[in-house]
């Protein structure tokens, strides 16, 4: 399956989305047609096709776009990757940094996709939890690498805005396979690169 970076809205989704935001306005007390909230709803409808774009990019066909074989066998990690998402509780963002490595076995795939492939899973409603899962098991199941790590540290504005307003709390999920579950050493030296502590 060919990836290809879609950026672009569909007209008639976005009228749609566009008619339920009006409405929204509407019901919290505004009024819609007024000169500052005229265009509005279509802003939002696009944005919000923007902010979940990832429910049509594949994961998998990214890493496959660029993989190549290579004997290297060592820690391959991109950190400090910017992230955004949302929360799929209240649709409220989440954002932070995602910390990604993987051993090649075999098979190496371009860094910027390992970043692609963090956009592709983050670009959707989310919770933290599971999107650290997807990354892993993406990279795990497309180039079978002899371990993947995955850490993830975001603010969550559900948390910061809103019920418990609580806004320096940051919220860390990590997600392992292979010699990073297995082997102490190895995790270590992952945890070490990203400045992480294993609190042992």
């Amino acid at each position: 399956m060919a990836y290809t970076k879609i950026e672009q809205y569909d007209e008639e989704t976005t009228q749609e989305l566009a008619k339920n935001y009006k409405n929204v306005l509407d019901l919290i007390g505004e009024d819609s047609d007024r000169e500052g909230l005229e265009l509005t709803p279509v802003r939002v409808a696009r944005s919000i096709q923007f902010l979940t774009q990832g429910y049509q990019m594949d994961g998998k066909a990214i890493l496959n776009s660029a993989k190549f074989k290579e004997e290297y066998q060592q820690i391959v990690l991109v950190k400090d990757i910017e992230l955004y998402s949302m929360c799929e509780h209240h649709m409220l963002p989440f954002y932070g940094k995602a910390h990604v490595a993987y051993i090649p076995n075999g098979y190496i795939t371009g860094l910027s996709k390992i970043a692609r492939v963090v956009e592709a899973y983050a670009r959707r409603l989310q919770v933290q939890e599971r999107l650290t899962v997807q990354i892993r098991d993406c990279i795990q199941e497309t180039l079978n690498p002899l371990g993947v790590a995955v850490v993830i540290e975001a603010s969550h504005m559900c948390m910061q805005i809103r019920g418990v307003q609580k806004l320096h709390s940051i919220t860390t999920t990590s997600a392992f396979t292979g010699a990073f579950l297995k082997d102490m050493r190895t995790r270590e030296e992952f945890l070490h690169l990203i400045g992480v502590s294993s609190n042992k």
